[in-house]
């Protein structure tokens, strides 16, 4: 078991500096360092593997720099015990140029990097920035996590993004208030952890919390669903059946994907938000109800509004506070946070060593689009821990999709497999709206060649017609 973490140092609030331990065994590697380092990092030292792994337990570094030739245990058995007492300190290997192979062993076994002896010091300043950076904002967020775990139980929503600070700041705010919530953002973004938090934060809390995904119940079963039947409502209703309403009973109803309600379903939740009352399906005696509503969707409910395709009262009633999820490549800083959360979950769900990550793989994983966010990153995860070898995680084992990502998802044979790609420089847009211009014209021209068929197109483009139909909304596509 790695070591617990000591005591907050003192020391820290008066010397913002991050702290580096020095291994190495030469005086004047050493001195050199201190000479060189000590106005950024706090500086501390050890001339053995041995002194190294204590030094560890009792300084609790930022950062390693790390000899890999020394007296006693040498640097890469010292690596691999640093690796299961303190796997989430970066190790920076020292390396003179004759071991370079060693080096490279060395980061398989999980070093940060590799530095060649003599080295120039501005790349090691830069290195070792990297490094004490990055294991701060991990500690900070670990802190936030634990903090907004026993306070909102908001279990896998992490972040450390100005967005998601500021999803943060919204739920504690909104939480203890009955007001009803809409929740906005891509499939995958974590709509339904908030709409759990909110309940969890709330006085509702010790009352049931009960989700619905109104896109998964068939729409002729979708009424008896929210609100209920009696006997013989309709052909097999044999008993009385209570709805999410009543289950949610002075607790919380969630209901998930609420554009995909048909418009009379709509008209009912209306009336019950307005009044607190409802009918079962087949009743005659209103039924009264406390319950608070937290619907989310990944639609654009203000386009269907203005298309008749949602109710603007309704829409009005549930966006009483609205709190949007950014999906993950619009906060691409929170990724490193994201890989090891879920790294460490799946390796105690799986019963395996928790993997990490090359520099060269993080850096394509930072670059992939996430078209499923951070429902996508899990399950990446996920399989990366049953399929990978040991070892640190490598650009090549990763999906073809992220190594080399396709510019277009059409078929050859589709008229849009040439469609001309301008760089934003060339246009003077933003990247983002280069990227919507050309997802744009591909969509367009794929629902020209299926006639506007949008189930046709949606086979085309390899998606389901609901995503079909909200990229379509997004962009402002207008069906024909």
């Amino acid at each position: 078991m790695p070591s617990p973490a000591p005591a907050p140092r003192n020391e820290t609030a008066a010397s913002p500096r991050p702290r580096v331990l020095v291994v190495d065994d030469e005086l004047g590697v050493r001195e050199s360092l201190r000479l060189l380092l000590s106005d950024e990092f706090e500086l501390c030292f050890a001339e053995t593997g041995e002194a190294a792994l204590e030094s560890a337990r009792t300084e609790a570094p930022d950062a390693i720099l790390l000899d890999i030739v020394l007296p006693g245990i040498d640097g890469l058995s010292t690596l691999e015990r640093l690796r299961t007492s303190h796997p989430r300190t970066p190790v920076i290997m020292l390396t003179a140029s004759g071991t370079l192979k060693t080096a490279v062993r060395a980061i398989k076994l999980g070093a940060w990097d590799f530095i060649q002896k003599p080295f120039e010091i501005e790349e090691l300043r830069v290195v070792l920035g990297h490094a004490t950076r990055t294991v701060r904002l991990e500690r900070e967020v670990e802190d936030l996590r634990s903090q907004v775990g026993r306070r909102y139980h908001l279990g896998s929503l992490i972040g450390g993004s100005p967005p998601m600070q500021a999803v943060f700041r919204s739920v504690e705010r909104v939480a203890p208030l009955p007001t009803t919530v809409l929740v906005t953002g891509e499939s995958g973004t974590g709509k339904e952890l908030i709409a759990r938090a909110l309940h969890h934060q709330s006085p509702r809390d010790q009352r049931p919390f009960v989700a619905l995904n109104c896109a998964a119940i068939p729409a002729n079963l979708i009424e008896s669903e929210i609100f209920g039947h009696e006997r013989g409502a309709f052909t097999g209703a044999e008993s009385r059946k209570p709805g999410q309403f009543e289950l949610a009973h002075q607790g919380t109803l969630f209901l998930d994907e609420i554009g995909e309600l048909e418009l009379p379903v709509q008209a009912k939740l209306l009336r019950v938000l307005e009044t607190s009352e409802f009918m079962r399906v087949g009743g005659t005696k209103p039924v009264r109800v406390d319950v608070r509503i937290v619907a989310a969707t990944n639609r654009d409910l203000e386009t269907m509004v203005e298309d008749n395709a949602f109710r603007a009262d309704l829409f009005y009633r549930l966006n009483v506070v609205a709190i949007h999820l950014p999906p993950l490549r619009d906060r691409r800083e929170d990724l490193p946070l994201l890989l090891r959360h879920f790294a460490a979950a799946k390796s105690r769900t799986l019963g395996m060593p928790e993997r990490t990550f090359s520099p060269a793989a993080i850096d394509l994983l930072v670059r992939h689009r996430w078209p499923g966010t951070v429902r996508e990153l899990e399950n990446l995860i996920e399989r990366l821990h049953i399929l990978s070898a040991e070892g640190p995680i490598l650009p090549d084992e990763l999906p073809q999709s992220i190594r080399e990502p396709r510019r277009s998802v059409l078929p050859a044979t589709s008229s849009a497999a040439e469609i001309p790609i301008r760089s934003p420089a060339e246009t003077d847009q933003s990247l983002s709206d280069a990227v919507d211009d050309f997802e744009r014209t591909i969509i367009e021209t794929a629902l020209n060649d299926c006639s506007y068929n949008q189930t046709r197109t949606a086979d085309r483009l390899r998606t389901t017609r609901r995503i079909l139909k909200y990229r379509m909304d997004k962009l402002g596509i207008r069906e024909r």
